[in-house]
Parts: structure tokens; sequence; C-alpha cells
């Protein structure tokens, strides 16, 4: 019995090789394909260069019309019994839905911009979409699976490469609209086409059947992480490459021999002499304000009024949102009245920036002097910052089990001493997470700043919030007339140069847009380091 399965297992590792060798080559070029065509889209090599006499858009298209050909070969063997393979009846609803969308919009496309079917154009479309949705659904598994998705990649590979979309080809939908050019129609197409190409493929490689399915899934959602991950870094880079220079222009720095001499008095009064080198160091684009006498300007009052601001919002907001989740969480229970807060901090949370922004510049801006302040900026950020304190403090606090509250409670150790010496510690990990998203996002926020506290877009002095307080024994005991002087901020800044005309000055848009994220990268920084420092004690 035993060697009858063995033979059989031997039988159909030796009958699937083939079929496994070919799905996987296909799925690994269409994926590589898909990686070329994001480089390609921004910009890392553009789709006319030259490789081997040819272009990169002709590659591409040629790329394309090889996989639609291969996986109709991989199909059309599978159903002639060439290749051992165990398909489903259908290749399933959701590959029908998916290229019935795809049909439709090629079919439009066609209709109305080949044909120029007028008005017509709709019910091509549709006729499309019913044929690829029947090619799809009503064919056995392996046919239904590489027969629209082969017929679409050897179609759009003919297409690009015989330039009837190329580099130079153009699209405009309506008159007046935007226009799509070549340069990224061909980028896309290899980018969409490819994760077809080689989700179908996946489906090939386990036969076509239900493992097939399952690793069809698996690879399109780990391509989709993966893609993901690369989208995020190609921005990033593409911000690097472009605003760094900008950036780091005119940067110095050197060393000097310093001989000092300082009167140091507490605990006895005696002088310090202080001999050797001394690294000196000047950075104009982050040290410089606009000044008419400056050789470089730079944006440092903005990146001050982005601290005051985010520091300002983060104060304002996090002990209020804490201390309301603890209240929510800890002592009223679930009741009527917290389903209401739920409800209410889920719909602010997802309240555009621009209301909060006219609530402040309705409400706050009057209250304040009449008159667009960082304080403004920071009650408004705060507000913004509040919904989503309040929602990861109560999942975190609702995380932490029960036995810790009760073994507490075992002691003899009050309510009170409970939540602060047991629960909130065990909650900070969460906590801080929730804190970290939400100075992500304040911290690029540009249109409250722009209603409650833009000043002038390019100062050349920042605010000075810290010698600004004064202290009086008559209300309202503390007071800063520098929180009520209206300040720039880096998304602000970054918005005045682009509207100002970014072409007039580029390297000052994208060097501050690369400051803009640095700054937010040190928020999520500190951040991180926080929520692994609680993590510790916890552990600990």
């Amino acid at each position: 019995m035993k060697a009858d399965i063995d033979a059989r297992n031997a039988l159909v590792k030796r009958g699937n090789s083939t079929l496994d060798v070919v799905a996987t080559g296909i799925a690994g070029f269409a994926l590589l394909g898909a990686v070329f065509g994001a480089l390609a889209l921004f910009e890392v090599f553009a789709v006319t260069d030259t490789v081997a006499g040819l272009t990169v858009a002709t590659w591409f298209g040629v790329l394309l019309a090889a996989l639609g050909l291969g996986l109709l070969v991989v199909g059309a063997a599978s159903r002639a019994g060439v290749v051992r393979s165990e398909p489903d009846r259908t290749a399933g609803p959701v590959a029908g839905v998916v290229f019935g969308l795809i049909g439709f919009v090629v079919g439009g496309l066609v209709a109305s911009q080949t044909l120029s079917l007028g008005t017509l154009w709709p019910l091509a479309a549709l006729a499309v979409a019913g044929v690829a949705t029947l090619c799809t659904v009503y064919p056995r598994g392996d046919v239904g699976a590489t027969l629209p998705s082969g017929a679409l990649a050897l179609f759009a590979g003919a297409v690009v490469a015989t330039g009837v979309v190329a580099p130079g080809w153009s699209w405009t939908p309506i008159q007046g609209s935007f226009t799509l050019n070549g340069d990224i129609a061909v980028p896309v197409l290899v980018i969409v086409i490819g994760f077809l190409v080689a989700w179908m493929a996946a489906r090939a490689y386990s036969g076509f059947g239900t493992q097939g399915k399952q690793a069809s899934a698996y690879l399109l959602v780990s391509a989709s992480a993966a893609g993901m991950l690369v989208l995020l870094l190609l921005l990033v880079s593409y911000i690097v490459v472009r605003g760094w220079g900008p950036m780091t222009e005119g940067v110095r720095w050197g060393l000097f021999w310093a001989n000092w001499t300082y009167f140091y008095v507490p605990p006895i009064d005696r002088y310090v002499i202080v001999d050797g080198p001394v690294l000196w160091f000047h950075w104009p684009f982050v040290m410089n304000g606009h000044a008419l006498l400056n050789d470089i300007n730079g944006i440092m009052p903005a990146i001050v009024g982005t601290v005051w601001l985010v520091l300002g919002a983060i104060l304002f907001a996090v002990p209020l949102g804490v201390g309301a989740a603890v209240f929510l969480t800890e002592y009223a229970g679930q009741s009527r009245f917290t389903q209401l807060v739920e409800v209410s901090t889920n719909g602010l949370w997802s309240t555009p920036s621009i209301v909060y922004g006219l609530f402040g510049w309705a409400f706050l801006v009057p209250r304040l002097g009449n008159n667009q302040s960082i304080l403004a900026g920071q009650l408004v950020l705060g507000f913004m910052l509040l919904p989503l304190v309040i929602i990861t403090s109560r999942e975190a606090l609702m995380s932490v089990p029960d036995a810790y509250r009760d073994a507490s409670a075992a002691l003899g150790v009050g309510k009170w001493e409970t939540i602060k010496s047991v629960v909130l510690p065990a909650a900070m990990p969460g906590v801080t997470t929730g804190i970290i998203l939400g100075v992500g996002r304040i911290a690029g926020e540009t249109a409250p700043i722009l209603l409650v506290s833009a000043g002038s877009p390019f100062p050349s002095t920042a605010p000075n919030v810290l010698s600004g307080f004064h202290l009086s024994t008559t209300p309202p005991f503390v007071t800063n007339d520098a929180l009520l002087q209206a300040t720039s901020a880096l998304p602000y800044q970054l918005y005045a140069v682009i509207t100002a005309g970014v072409n007039d000055n580029p390297g000052l848009a994208w060097g501050t847009a690369l400051v803009l994220l640095l700054v937010v990268l040190s928020f999520y920084a500190i951040g991180i380091a926080s929520r692994i420092y609680f993590r510790k004690r916890l552990e600990a």
C-alpha cells in the first residue's frame, strides 16, 4: 500500500514538474515587469531609453506579449492533458468580476476612442465585459484562468510593442480635462497586467484547483504587501533624490582650537579653562530664515513653528484623550453614553481637516485676539488628534487582561491605584502607537494651519515661545505673547512655494518637502522609542 502511494506521489511530482517550472517563470517575470514598471513610473529610468536597440517601452510590450502567450500555452496544455492538473469546474466569481470590469474598461476605450462610436460606447463596453466574464466563469478552471488574462496581456503587449500606445501617445478623455501620455500609460499597463498574470500563473503552479486558488491568493496578498513597501520606498527615494541637493546646499563644517575661560560659581568660585578642538557646523537651509542678505534662504522659522504646533497639540490632546479613555473604559462601563462617545469619536476622526480649520477660524480665532496665532493652531490640531487618542487608548486599555485587575484587587489595592500602577503601564505601548499615528497626521496638515495660524509664509525669524512666558499675580497668572502671534509651518510654506509657482523655485519646494518628511519621521522615531521603552518596562 505504501509503495502504491509513493509511486502515485512520484508520478504526480513528475507530471507537475513542467507546469510548476513554467508557471513559476511566468509569475516571476510578471512581477519583475511590474517592479520595472514602477521604477519607470517614478522616473528612475525613462521608457524612451534604448536597450539593445529597442526602447524600454518596446521591451515592455514584448514582455507583456510573451507573458500572455505563455499563459495561453499553459492553459491549452492543461486542457489537452499534456501536463497533469486538477482544475476546478470554474475559475470562480472573483476572477469573473475582475476580468468583467477590465473588459468593460478596455471595450469602452476601444469603442469610444478607436472606433468612435460616440454615445454607443457603453453598449460595446457592456458586450465586451459580458464576453470576458463568460470566458472566465463558464469554461473549466484552467481555461477560465488563462484565457482572459493571457488574451489581455497579449493584446496589451501588441499595442505597446507596435507603438500604438508609445511615449509619444497622449489621450484627453474630455476636452480641457487631464491628458494621459504614453510615459505614464505604458508603466501602468505593465504594473496592472503584471499582477494579473502573476495571479493566474500562481493558480497554474498548483494545478488550477483549490490549492491553486489558495496559492494565487497568497501570492496576490504577498505581492500587494511587497508592492506597497516598494511604493513607499520609491516615494521616499523620489523626495530624497530631488530634495537632497537643495537641502544640503552650502553646508559647511570644520574644526578650530578653542581657548576659553569660564567663571563658574557653584559650589565654589573658580575659573575653568577649555583648551581643545571644537567642531563647528553651519547648515543654511535649516538654520536660516528668509532675508535679502542671505546667500541661501532657509526654512528654520517654519521648522520651529511646526514643532511648536505639534507639541502644543500633544500637550492638549494626550492628557485629555487618555483621561477620557480611562473614564470610559474603567468607570463608565458599557452604556448608551459610551456608545454615543464611540460613534462621536469615530465620526470626528474621519472628519476632513478643513472642517476643523473652519471651526478654529470661526470660533477660536475671534476669542484669541481675533488674529491667527500659534495657540489657535495648537488647539485645532489638538482637536484633530484627540479622537484618535481616545479610540486607540480605549482599545489598548480594553486589551489589558482582566486578570491583572483581579490580581491587584485581590491584594487589596484600590481601583485608582490599580489603574495607575497596573492597567495604564500595560496599555502604554498601545497608547503610544495611537499618538504616533495621530502625530503623523497632524504634522503634515495644511488647511487648518492656513486658516488659523498662518502668518508670513517666508519669515526671517522663528517664534520665541520659551522666553515669551511671563508670570504675574493677577489672572491669568501666565501670559505668552509669542503664542498669540502667527507663524509659518513646513506644510504651509510648502503650499506657499507651490502656489507661488513651483517651477520658479523647485529646489526650495523639494528641500522643504524632504525636511517635512524628516521632521515627521523624527516624531515617529520618538514615539517608537517611547513604545519600546514602555514595553521593556512592562516585560521587566
